[in-house]
């Protein structure tokens, strides 16, 4: 799950610094007054969502499997401890 969240966090700096050359260099629309930061920001998220949803799809599914075979185990934990109270 680490990995996933690094490799997504990786993916959004490099559109960040991506829209934030576009907007330097004048190929991208500046925002209205001091906004340009959260511009920036807001059109680096967008850019980055659909590419972490392509990119990243098969860390996405190990991750799952991953958090559903510790959800498994909780449960037969669970049961195993209420099998032992009764």
């Amino acid at each position: 799950m680490l990995r996933y969240t690094l490799m997504r966090i990786g993916i959004f700096v490099g559109c960040f610094v991506v829209v934030w050359g576009g907007v330097y260099a004048g190929l991208l629309p500046s925002a209205v007054g001091d906004s340009n930061g959260m511009w920036i920001v807001l059109l680096a998220l967008v850019l980055s969502a659909p590419i972490s949803f392509v990119v990243l799809r098969g860390e996405r599914d190990r991750a799952s499997v991953r958090i559903v075979e510790r959800m498994e185990r909780a449960k037969t934990n669970l049961e195993l401890n209420r099998s032992q109270e009764d």
